[in-house]
């Protein structure tokens, strides 16, 4: 029910009206049965804008800890999370992935829609980073199709590490499905389960345009971090050593 009403009453129509978002082939969308969506992930706003588009309801894992957060912050962050789809993954008996798993395998065993970011988080720069296969274990237990999805436009409204977005100009195209009942079975096969999320990744890439990366947008991020600490620090030290000879400057200019 709450769901609904954000869609539809509160939050959908405001977005609509201020962001108006462009969306290309909700044709491909099956009406119902469980399907996959396979999203690049550049920013948190990802997962408010394709929900709001597609007509049938959509379910994204979230970490738990949004739902066992106490007081009132907790109070609302479960109304919210809970309001736009979003289901805390099962940890119990289990480490991250395989809790990941089992609920996803859980969402689509209801006739779902299951929204995925194979990139496993946002992407650092823009970029388009390899996908975790954790998407296509989920697509073969599951036995479910899975929809390329490209957002343009998200990583503007609201970058990494702002708090309050901005309007800008929001656009998604979806692609076809890709069917890969062809590995019924396989889903224990890590070079099958490879095969088809590079296959997910090409057809994101090909929507979404993006330079592509084969390295884990996690690494990436760490990379990205080292680089801007060593030139936070190499600035720190041409500073300390450019330091006397201004110095000296000053002192000349008295001087004379």
């Amino acid at each position: 029910m709450l769901y609904w009403v954000l869609k539809y009453i509160l939050l959908g129509p405001l977005l609509r009206v201020l962001y108006r978002p462009k969306v290309t082939g909700l044709e491909y969308v099956p009406a119902e049965g469980p399907v996959i969506m396979a999203i690049n992930h550049n920013s948190f706003m990802d997962s408010i804008f394709l929900p709001l588009m597609v007509k049938r309801p959509m379910t994204f894992l979230a970490k738990d800890e949004y739902f066992i957060t106490p007081g009132f912050k907790g109070f609302l962050m479960r109304t919210f999370f809970k309001g736009v789809g979003q289901v805390p993954i099962d940890r119990s008996g289990g480490n991250a992935s395989e809790a990941a798993l089992r609920t996803g395998v859980k969402v689509l065993a209801g006739g779902n829609i299951l929204g995925i970011y194979p990139e496993g988080t946002r992407s650092p720069d823009g970029k388009l980073y390899r996908g975790h296969t954790g998407v296509a274990r989920m697509a073969l237990a599951g036995n479910a199709p899975v929809i390329p999805v490209a957002l343009h436009g998200t990583r503007d409204v609201q970058p990494p590490n702002k708090r309050l977005p901005r309007v800008r100009k929001i656009s998604i195209n979806i692609g076809e499905p890709l069917d890969f009942s062809r590995y019924e079975g396989m889903e224990n096969d890590r070079f099958v389960l490879r095969s088809m999320t590079d296959e997910i990744m090409y057809e994101i890439m090909q929507l979404s345009g993006q330079e592509y990366s084969d390295m884990y947008a996690n690494k990436a991020m760490k990379l990205i971090a080292a680089k801007k600490a060593e030139a936070a620090e190499a600035t720190s030290a041409d500073d300390t050593s450019a330091a006397p000879a201004d110095a000296q400057s000053d002192t000349n200019s008295v001087a004379s």
